[in-house]
């Protein structure tokens, strides 16, 4: 008999001799779960007009239009993250993705306080920038650059650009990482005919965000890859950073939203124990960044497979604002020199010519690679659709398994 996932080996010894040769070819488990198990579908689907109730994270960097439309076609919603991009690249991005799929679709913007409007580079001491500088020449060394003590540019005003865009193509949903929407421009999108979805961190930033009127709440937990979804820095990596399990139903309890629950989550069983949240659906970032479609680095993906979730560490180092990567030298000698940090992506900026040789070099030791705790769930690079249609084949099999071995008797 070939080997077989846990769920799979159960229902090969329930099939019985009869049906023993086609269970094991995967056949005849594929049709006895097409007829047996409960569909995968959630109140969140009607709201997104999606099939499964998965959503991939809108990863600026990462999720282009070959990764949203591929996730949109499989039966989720694919997230174009367009993040820091000029209004016409919106535009085109948009457009490749309507090439590639007639299915729903969202597109991301960060509307954090440093973005929208961009930080003030004016009011930064130039002390401050003399610190940060000396800390990053300390890599420039290392990799043959020169030093610098250049003050960075401050970023582009590019963000009302980009969502008079998002109005304009009528894109059927609106995404927010990392920001409150004032309640008018939640109007304006629903008048367009397009959702708004909101990621949070808390519940009081959930309220808030709920009383805005966006049709659903993304809720971050602890253990997710990338920038934590607040629109002010938080004082330390302590704050704002409640685990999943535990934020997820203390927002399902504080606003009316549907919530989608992220953080940690990379396979069926990690939807399913959303749902058992109370949550509406799963948001899924670091599996879908190692996928064939990810925009990622060929060796950052490959980093990501064969890891464990003690591998990453949360760092303000790369951009200015906490967010989770795999630990690497550049996040643990930065912590260690005591440097301050510039405004939200204007760090970035400063450490452009760092971040650029070693993404040249395939350097994963001085290059930010974005990453949750479920990267231990991560062991191959498939294409994006075979993530969705394994992740809801395990969630079905999880329920049923789930029925039939828990009692209530």
């Amino acid at each position: 008999m070939p080997h077989l996932p846990f769920w799979r080996r159960r229902e090969f010894l329930k099939t019985g001799a009869t049906a023993t040769a086609a269970v094991a070819t995967g056949a005849g488990l594929r049709a006895m779960a097409a007829e047996t198990a409960p569909r995968l579908r959630t109140s969140l689907c009607d709201v997104l007009g999606v099939e499964y109730p998965i959503v991939q994270s809108g990863m600026g960097g990462v999720a282009g239009a070959a990764l949203a439309a591929a996730v949109s076609r499989a039966g989720g919603l694919g997230i174009l993250g367009c993040a820091h991009l000029p209004p016409d690249e919106v535009r085109k991005r948009i457009r490749e993705v309507r090439a590639l799929t007639d299915r729903p679709f969202g597109v991301n913007l960060l509307l954090h306080t440093d973005v929208w409007p961009p930080a003030d580079m004016s009011r930064v001491p130039d002390t401050v920038v003399r610190a940060v500088q000396t800390a990053l020449n300390r890599f420039r060394e290392r990799l043959g650059l020169p030093p610098s003590f250049a003050r960075p540019e401050g970023l582009p005003d590019i963000v009302p650009g980009a969502i008079e865009v998002i109005l304009e193509e009528k894109a059927p949903v609106f995404s927010i990482g990392l920001g409150k929407p004032p309640a008018d421009l939640v109007g304006r999108f629903h008048r367009n005919g397009t959702k708004v979805i909101a990621m949070v961190a808390t519940v009081a930033d959930a309220r808030a965000v709920a009383d805005t009127g966006v049709d659903a709440l993304v809720v971050q937990g602890h253990e997710a890859g990338g920038h934590r979804s607040t629109w002010v820095k938080r004082p330390s990596p302590q704050h704002a950073d409640v685990g999943t399990l535990a934020l997820v139903p203390q927002v399902v309890q504080a606003v009316k939203q549907p919530v989608i629950a992220a953080g940690g989550i990379a396979s069926g069983a990690g939807v399913v124990a959303a749902l058992a949240l109370g949550a509406k659906g799963a948001l899924l970032g670091t599996r879908f960044v190692a996928t064939r479609e990810s925009m990622a680095a060929d060796f950052y993906k490959q980093a990501l497979v064969g890891r464990d979730g003690d591998t990453t560490v949360i760092t303000d180092a790369f951009t200015g604002l906490y967010a989770r990567v795999l630990r690497n030298n550049f996040a643990t000698e930065y912590a260690a020199s005591g440097a301050p940090v510039l405004p939200g992506y204007v760090q970035n900026r400063a450490a452009g010519d760092i971040l650029k040789a070693a993404l040249a070099r395939k350097d994963g030791e001085h290059y930010a690679m974005w990453a949750g705790q479920s990267v231990g769930l991560i062991h191959d690079l498939p294409a994006a659709a075979e993530v969705v249609h394994a992740v809801v084949e395990e969630a079905r099999a999880v329920l049923k398994s789930l029925a039939g071995d828990v009692s209530l008797a």
